[in-house]
């Protein structure tokens, strides 16, 4: 199964590990799911990561290793498709992802805007809770 996870999840993985994005983060490891990404997430990881709150509550390094951890085994989707969707431009690329590799899901906790468009072609948005109950 094919999952594209967004960048709040990912970077909530991080954060908190029994959580719903840290069991979506576990399953990828675990190789229940196909995590599918692109470089332009690996940026955005990078960067929202070097912010000041996430630097107090992130170990050195941590970010690093998810980002090496995602363009070493995850699906990589680039280049992207031209994508003009979302309520929210910069999200755009996601869909794009999830378009590029054919996903089946696309995960975000982005209420206002990618959960409201509920589909991107033959991707379902949903939450991490969602995807968590359809894989047990």
């Amino acid at each position: 199964m094919r999952v594209v996870l967004d960048t709040n999840v990912l970077v909530a993985a991080l954060l908190t590990q029994g959580t719903p994005p840290g069991q979506l983060y576990a399953a990828w490891h675990g190789k229940q799911i196909v995590l599918c990404s692109c470089e332009r997430q690996l940026e955005e990881i990078n960067r929202v990561t070097r912010r000041p709150y996430f630097k107090t509550r992130l170990a050195p390094g941590v970010a690093g290793r998810m980002i090496n951890d995602i363009r070493a085994l995850a699906l990589m989707c680039d280049p992207l498709p031209g994508v003009t969707r979302s309520p929210d431009p910069d999200d755009d690329f996601l869909l794009a992802a999830a378009q590029a590799a054919h996903a089946g899901y696309l995960v975000t906790g982005d209420k206002s805007g990618l959960l409201s468009l509920k589909r991107h072609g033959i991707t379902r948005i949903l939450t991490a809770r969602a995807l968590l109950k359809l894989l047990d």
